[in-house]
């Protein structure tokens, strides 16, 4: 593969992925899909580690962490040694929750958009902790920044330790206004934890200008490394006091050595980082981003248009996840979501999350270069089906 690749972006793109044929795959943001290119250097790197595997686990795995870390610093800012690789973004959250210092009449505040899984870890540690935890609410549809920055600054109190906030939004693919939201957190007297498992590789990104204390995110979505990487970034001043929620043999000695070895696992993923990268550099980032984008914003506008409703974001507060409405007419319930989601995923081959909120139903529209406005027009005819039954 080689020279000027974005004319070929659309179904000439899917060749290089091992999607099913026949597929219309619009969900790339769950769980992602990783390239054939990238699963065959990670299969290459499984080969070297089992040729010779205690030499390679306690020997030459450090130095090809540290390695994978400094090439990821290129991209996303910052030094290699601010960040460590986790398994997932949740893992990395965990990390955080787990290792920070709570107690009775503090407090955690996430947003209604938070994702679950996010705020069950942080349930849990107010639990037991004698934390509270505190939701605020972002209204949705959106038009604009001022209504995040109001929720997020009527929500904070003297009272609040830890603000958890979602860089993109995964439900509703929202880019909240993430240096500003910060700085009022931090003046308010509030650390700061980013979930940021959508953003690597959908949008430009600097990760230390963001200005957290803590990052965490996947690589596995839309930065095309193999399921199962996931990376955490820490501001310096906070590192002594951030552990691994696995504890293991290299406590006491510092964060990345904690980080990097948390027990015996496959680290495969992790070092298929630099295939990823130089897979997105000769597609070239930027196009693949501006592509995703206009995508994802095009296909939303489509279903508005269609079926006669508002989006979800603006284009400025978009990134590759648009939310496109659905026909007044279906049921706002979870339960019908998830028969939807089914019904298009058995009868038509066609995976797309279907979301319930604010009174609807709506498509989480996620945009890879191997889709194009085709797959999604698919996906109206379908929806369009399904409400004329109902």
């Amino acid at each position: 593969m080689g020279g000027d690749m974005t004319g070929k972006f659309g179904h000439g793109m899917r060749d290089l992925w091992p999607l099913e044929p026949g597929a219309i795959h619009l969900n790339h943001g769950t769980v992602g899909v990783t390239p054939n290119e990238v699963l065959a250097a990670q299969w290459a790197i499984k080969q070297r580690i089992e040729a010779h595997p205690a030499r390679f686990m306690f020997r030459d795995l450090k130095p090809a962490l540290r390695a994978a870390a400094d090439r990821l610093a290129t991209v996303l800012g910052g030094r290699g040694d601010d960040y460590v690789f986790t398994d997932n973004a949740t893992s990395g959250v965990n990390a955080v929750l787990r290792s920070a210092r709570l107690g009775p009449g503090d407090e955690i505040l996430v947003t209604d958009h938070t994702y679950g899984a996010i705020v069950n870890a942080a349930r849990y540690v107010c639990e037991q902790s004698g934390a509270a935890l505190v939701t605020v609410e972002i209204p949705f549809p959106i038009n604009d920044d001022a209504a995040i920055i109001t929720a997020v600054e009527n929500g904070l109190s003297e009272r609040t330790r830890l603000v958890i906030l979602d860089h993109i939004t995964s439900h509703t693919g929202i880019i909240l206004p993430l240096r500003r939201l910060v700085d009022i957190c931090h003046s308010a007297g509030a650390q700061v934890l980013v979930d940021g498992a959508h953003a690597p590789g959908a949008m430009a990104l600097d990760i230390p200008l963001c200005g957290a204390d803590w990052y965490a995110a996947n690589l596995h979505k839309w930065l095309f490394v193999p399921r199962g990487c996931g990376v955490l970034w820490a501001s310096p001043a906070v590192q002594p006091d951030l552990h691994p929620a696995v504890i293991s043999w290299r406590l006491g000695e510092g964060f990345t050595a904690e980080f990097d070895w948390t027990g015996t696992r496959d680290p495969s993923a992790s070092l298929s980082l630099p295939a990823a990268l130089d897979f997105m550099d000769r597609l070239g980032g930027e196009a693949v981003r501006n592509y995703n984008h206009d995508l994802a914003v095009a296909a939303a506008a489509m279903l508005a248009e269609r079926f006669a409703g508002p989006i979800g974001a603006p284009a400025h507060m978009t990134a590759a996840m648009a939310l496109g409405p659905l026909p007044e007419n279906l049921d706002p319930s979870q339960e019908e979501a998830g028969a939807l989601h089914d019904h298009l995923l058995y009868t038509h081959n066609i995976e797309v999350p279907i979301i319930a909120r604010s009174g609807r139903l709506w498509a989480r529209l996620a945009a890879q270069v191997y889709c194009q406005m085709s797959d999604f027009e698919t996906l109206a005819d379908a929806v369009e089906g399904w409400a004329a039954k109902k």
